[in-house]
């Protein structure tokens, strides 16, 4: 059988480097074309290239990608994010696009142009531009979700047409905060926000966890992969991250997604889909007495949901000024220049502010993104 080829974009991060390890178990099935990263480790970058004999390496810092060529001669190097968007439009079969932030729009819309099933677990490039995205989709299959979540809910989604959903139920596991109240969380630290007791996910998703914006972003993202109503999407929160997210039919019936937490199979459901990688992780121990919990959200301690349903209510481009806004107080918080109930209230704050053009095109994605990140600096340089 031959193999399909793979562009990896992120592969440093989380995503990327657990996509390498179930390639490398499975190196019949996959050849890996081309790799792009950041560039901010580029001993990894060149250590990848090498175990992966890949024929091209994109680096978006400059002068990292002069350091990852001299020491892979006979490699295309590609400098720059356009060197990142030269990749993810390659052509190869599958693009896993694993970056962070809505910076991973453009190689997105790149992947579709260029017909290649996309792997998608950079949820900011579809929030920032759903409609662009969704408009750039040569096949209805083309995009297959990466997250944990949305991989339930397509794999769920299976047993049942789209007439017969009643609704789809996204699981949290509520982050390093679960079950605290707002006021438990008015002096908490970036150090506690990144102690997630399930996931081993990049410092970015992982404080957006602690806040339940990463949730937010996952309706949202359900709500254009999956053309499900907003009002028809909701979470729980599940603390153990065994059930992954759920469909409720017409009929009653309730279908979930069950695995342990490991990113690794949504991954290689990704690179393969709608096929399985035999072995992608050890499957659950049935032989175990087990106790799953289910409880409601608050959304009083966490609004971050009830924002984005405000923004998606608003316009299309709402979703693009939420993301950037909550990407600009992602990094204030680290830096200790927003407390962390500042993080949501400042987003809810930008997205109110905002007014939408009529069209919709990647010029007013960047537009919008570029007024809410600035909206959103005013905003926190005021609250000192």
């Amino acid at each position: 059988m031959t193999s399909r080829t793979i562009a990896l974009l992120g592969s440093t991060g989380s995503i990327g480097t657990q996509a390498i390890d179930v390639i490398e178990r499975n190196r019949d099935e996959f050849d890996v074309v081309a790799i792009a990263a950041g560039g901010n480790d580029p001993a990894a970058v060149i250590a990848q290239a090498r175990a992966l004999d890949v024929r091209t390496v994109a680096v978006a810092d400059v002068a990292a990608a002069e350091r990852i060529g001299a020491a892979l001669p006979g490699v295309e190097i590609l400098a720059g994010a356009d060197g990142v968007v030269a990749v993810a439009g390659i052509g190869a079969d599958v693009v896993l696009n694993g970056m962070t932030g809505s910076v991973g729009l453009r190689p997105t819309l790149a992947s579709l142009a260029a017909g290649s099933t996309l792997a998608l677990a950079n949820k900011e490039s579809l929030v920032a531009g759903g409609a662009l995205v969704n408009a750039a989709k040569q096949r209805p299959d083309q995009i297959v979700p990466v997250d944990s979540e949305h991989s339930a809910l397509a794999q769920a989604l299976l047993g049942g047409t789209h007439a017969e959903v009643k609704r789809l139920v996204v699981t949290a596991s509520g982050g390093a905060f679960r079950g605290k109240t707002r006021a438990d969380l008015v002096d908490v630290t970036p150090e506690q926000a990144l102690n997630h007791p399930n996931w081993d996910m990049g410092p970015v998703v992982t404080i957006n966890s602690a806040s339940m914006m990463n949730k937010a972003l996952e309706v949202i993202e359900a709500h254009l992969l999956f053309d499900i109503p907003m009002e028809q999407i909701d979470v729980v929160v599940h603390a153990q991250s065994i059930v992954h997210s759920m469909v409720e039919f017409v009929d009653g019936s309730t279908l979930a997604q069950v695995s342990p937490p490991d990113m690794r199979l949504p991954i290689a459901l990704g690179l393969t889909w709608p096929a399985r990688v035999p072995g992608a992780i050890d499957g659950m121990d049935w032989t175990q007495a087990q106790q799953w919990t289910f409880e409601p959200l608050d959304e009083e301690a966490f609004p971050a949901i009830r924002v984005a349903r405000a923004a998606v209510a608003e316009s299309p481009l709402h979703p693009a000024v939420f993301n950037a806004a909550n990407e600009e107080c992602v990094a204030a918080f680290v830096a200790g220049k927003l407390p962390f109930l500042g993080i949501v209230d400042t987003v809810r704050s930008v997205v109110e502010k905002y007014e939408a053009p009529a069209e919709i095109t990647l010029e007013a994605v960047d537009a919008a993104e570029s007024w809410a990140r600035a909206q959103a600096a005013a905003v926190i340089a005021a609250r000192v």
